[in-house]
């Protein structure tokens, strides 16, 4: 999927929603666990009462990996089930992976091939050349780590150097191993104060933007800074849509949440069109 039509789908349902399925076997209500695949029974009627709300779906895929084999089956089903039912939504594996390019090379495939995601999200502080192969594959995006949402941020990414800030110089240095047609970038919705500046490195990338919702990051607050010509941003929401309740209207108080962002959403892109 290009990103091209990812902005056509932000257009045609007024919204820049990215839904984050973090699914957590301890937290996904009670009732299901006697299905066969209760991490997929659980993903699949959060989509079904999500679809028209947003336009991107993200996999964390630690949720999934921890399982082991079966972790790994469902989230196989789940990815393609989005595929095949609502071939229009934007999928990205947040997976930050992030080695050496012959290994680059075997997690690209892994996620772009076997698992026919339309993104994954990368860890760039080893060079190009762990990101090079993920910008190999045609109609598929490699989304960087740029400024992340943890309060560990403070550690690295916002040090000074001589120049400018670390997560500054890194982008300013990777932006051009790809484009905007194939790169995006994660900057954190709970770190607003430092979006100006990004977007004077990068004016027309998208971003991803974590951080709405659980971890408290203000939709109008990072709008005023991020959107730009092509409307330019994803903001994801996890916990606060997929955990809104845990009894069994889970799937529809989740729906209900996700609509609340999405007229939020409506509102912003009405202002600027």
């Amino acid at each position: 999927m290009l990103i091209s039509d990812l902005t056509q789908e932000i257009n045609k349902k007024k919204s820049f929603l990215c839904i984050g399925l973090d699914t957590d076997i301890r937290k996904i209500p009670k009732h299901l666990h006697s299905e066969n695949d209760p991490i997929f029974s659980f993903n699949k009627s959060i989509i079904d009462k999500t679809n028209n709300y947003c336009v991107a779906y993200k996999l964390n895929t630690a949720f999934y990996e921890s399982l082991g084999v079966q972790g790994w089956a469902s989230m196989k089903k789940t990815i393609e089930y989005i595929n095949k039912a609502f071939p229009d939504i934007f999928t990205i594996a947040d997976a930050k992976r992030g080695d050496i390019g012959n290994t680059s090379k075997m997690y690209a495939q892994t996620f772009f091939e076997n698992m026919n995601f339309d993104s994954v999200t990368i860890n760039p502080y080893m060079g190009s050349d762990s990101v090079m192969p993920f910008l190999e594959f045609e109609s598929k995006t490699a989304i960087l780590l740029g400024l992340t949402s943890n309060n560990g941020a403070l550690d690295i990414q916002l040090k000074k150097t001589n120049q400018d800030y670390v997560f500054a110089e890194m982008i300013r240095s990777s932006k051009d191993w790809g484009n905007e047609k194939n790169m995006m970038y994660v900057v954190g919705a709970t770190k607003p104060q430092y979006i100006e500046k990004i977007r004077e490195i990068i004016p027309n990338h998208f971003l991803l933007m974590p951080g709405v919702g659980a971890q408290g990051g203000n939709l109008n607050e990072i709008c005023k800074y991020a959107l730009n010509d092509n409307i330019g941003i994803l903001v994801n929401s996890s916990r606060s849509i997929i955990y809104a309740s845990s009894d069994q209207k889970f799937a529809e108080n989740a729906a209900e949440e996700a609509s609340r962002l999405q007229k939020q959403m409506k509102v912003i892109l009405s202002r600027v069109k």
